[in-house]
């Protein structure tokens, strides 16, 4: 695989070389190397406290769900009453998720390349599955990665951050697409019903001020201006920062011209990584021999998946657990094979990509070094603009 991808992704690196414009805004420059020292840089005493006090949450939060959570592991040994054809009928369903986010972040990171976006962030996913508070430890083992493998830092950090964005409003719309069948009057769980009211009327929020940053500079220089001048006041002996809303319209104009020259294939690979992976849960609960309406299935999986967005356990490691089995009851599901499609579910979507992730950073350091090492600065221009 390696062998294939090196000239494709050389001759990314030589086209960038080629195109990209002189005199690389030095603000950006100096965000990303802001980032670069912090990820080399030892951890604070506040960041160590910071990271107790999430561990110790996480341990409380593990120990209220864990009674759901036995349930679920309890339930191991009747995986074998699975229906095998739709259990491997999920796990391909799940590759299809992972190929759609690859190529994704591929638009997002302005590059050709294949090797470097899988393997980093196959690498950092995991890491986010396994720490509490993980998605930023995971985004920044990404960051680093891709800066070794030569892809420009600044690109990497409003790239990363656009499909960020583009994940999470994907997640609110999902509850739009159950109100059909709420105005048809489809029997629903009165929670279920308000849980997709809440989602919609979430998503209508998020789309506006998502519409209104994109567009407007003076919220965004507005918001700049605040946060700069609450820091530098809370932080008066340290160095002031200055120039925080140029640089806010700055990036913001960085992720919009991302997303703006290929705003469909964007979206549409948006779509199809959330399909895909609520086909994988689909296949499970299919596999159980359970025919649920697929509109209340769905809500139950936004509502989890906002769920695992909360930064307390690990991957949303319990909540999720609790949280999908109730809510596929609610969704007509026998309350056994809820349990049993949730465990098949989160081996599928949560540990297989644990067990995936080290053996996709082996693959990197095998063909880049260890992320930080000479040669992996990544100040290069690398990222092709097609």
């Amino acid at each position: 695989m390696a062998t294939q991808d090196q000239p494709e992704e050389e001759s990314a690196r030589a086209t960038e070389a080629g195109a990209s414009e002189p005199g690389r805004d030095a603000m950006s420059q100096r965000l990303a190397t802001r980032i670069e020292q912090d990820v080399e840089s030892p951890l604070p005493w506040r960041s160590i406290a910071k990271k107790t006090v999430m561990v110790v949450v996480a341990g409380i939060t593990i120990y209220l769900v864990f009674p759901s959570l036995t349930e679920v592991f309890d339930s191991w040994p009747k995986l074998t009453s699975l229906d095998p054809v739709w259990f491997a009928l999920a796990v391909v369903l799940q590759v299809a998720h992972f190929a759609c986010t690859i190529a994704l972040q591929r638009i997002a990171l302005r590059t050709k390349a294949w090797f470097s976006v899988a393997t980093s962030q196959l690498a950092g996913n995991a890491i986010s599955l396994v720490v509490p508070g993980g998605a930023a430890f995971g985004a920044a083992t990404q960051f680093r990665m891709l800066a070794a493998s030569g892809n420009d830092t600044a690109t990497a950090v409003g790239g990363l951050t656009a499909f960020s964005l583009l994940g999470i409003g994907g997640l609110l719309a999902l509850p739009i697409f159950v109100l059909p069948a709420i105005i048809v009057g489809v029997p629903i769980d009165q929670s279920l019903e308000h849980a997709a009211l809440l989602g919609i009327a979430a998503f209508v929020l998020f789309a506006g001020f998502a519409a209104l940053v994109l567009v407007m500079d003076g919220p965004i220089r507005w918001a700049g201006r605040v946060v700069q001048a609450t820091r530098n006041r809370l932080k008066h002996h340290a160095e002031p920062v200055t120039g925080l809303a140029d640089r806010l319209v700055f990036e913001r104009n960085r992720i919009r011209d991302v997303l703006g020259r290929k705003w469909k294939a964007a979206m549409l690979l948006s779509s199809g990584r959330l399909a895909f992976d609520f086909g994988t849960l689909l296949a499970t609960i299919r596999a159980t021999g359970a025919k649920p309406s697929p509109s209340l299935v769905l809500l139950a999986y936004a509502v989890a998946g906002l769920l695992a967005l909360i930064p307390i356990t690990p991957g949303g490691l319990g909540i999720v657990e609790a949280g999908l089995s109730a809510l596929l009851i609610l969704a007509g599901v026998p309350g056994g094979d809820a349990v049993v499609a949730t465990l098949a579910y989160r081996i599928i979507s949560y540990w297989l990509p644990i067990v995936v992730g080290p053996f996709a950073y082996t693959a990197f350091r095998l063909r880049y070094g260890r992320p930080g090492e000479a040669g992996g600065s990544g100040t290069g221009p690398a990222l092709a603009s097609g």
